[in-house]
């Protein structure tokens, strides 16, 4: 997220201080780089639950024609969103992001001047400005959605990470 919003990021990284110095935080993204990275290390489902832990809540849901399972686990920083990830039958994660918590309002979302970075998930905002196309990401953990301004008509390219919203460019 550092990518798109610096400053964001460092201001998240100073509200968890108090819980966990920078040294501590670097050292945790060292082993979490290291477990992704290892050569015949844990699939990404039990990096995830060793983590983690269990997850608050699983939700049996179909996509299409495929039924998989949501496990979704609290976050610190953002009590509002939770941690998102789709299990397919067989144990194979193909998705993961954050998505609002159970109960948690989402922001009303009218128009572009709305979208705030860290403000909406992916789904809020293809909600919100229907029909938003897909477009490819630049990486695993990026998305971007093609939607219109409902007041001027004009395109725009909202661009995620980790499901929540990053940037608004023009279209």
């Amino acid at each position: 997220m550092a990518d798109h919003q610096p400053g964001l990021v460092e201001d998240a990284r100073h509200e968890l201080e108090p819980r966990a110095t920078l040294a501590e935080m670097r050292e945790a993204n060292r082993r979490w780089q290291a477990m992704v990275r290892a050569p015949g290390g844990r699939g990404a489902l039990r990096r995830y639950r060793s983590v983690l832990g269990e997850p608050a809540s699983s939700v049996r849901r179909t996509v299409g024609d495929l039924e998989c399972d949501a496990l979704r686990w609290p976050t610190v920083l953002w009590p509002d969103l939770w941690f998102e990830v789709m299990v397919a039958p067989g144990g194979a994660v193909w998705n993961e992001w954050l998505v609002r918590a159970p109960g948690a309002p989402g922001p009303e979302l009218r128009t572009v001047a709305d979208l705030r970075p860290w403000s909406s998930t992916v789904d809020e905002v293809a909600r919100a400005f229907a029909p938003a196309r897909p477009l490819e990401g630049g990486a695993p953990t990026r998305w971007a959605l093609a939607i219109t301004a409902p007041d001027t008509g004009e395109p725009y390219v909202a661009e995620f990470t980790w499901g929540l919203l990053q940037r608004l460019l023009p279209g």
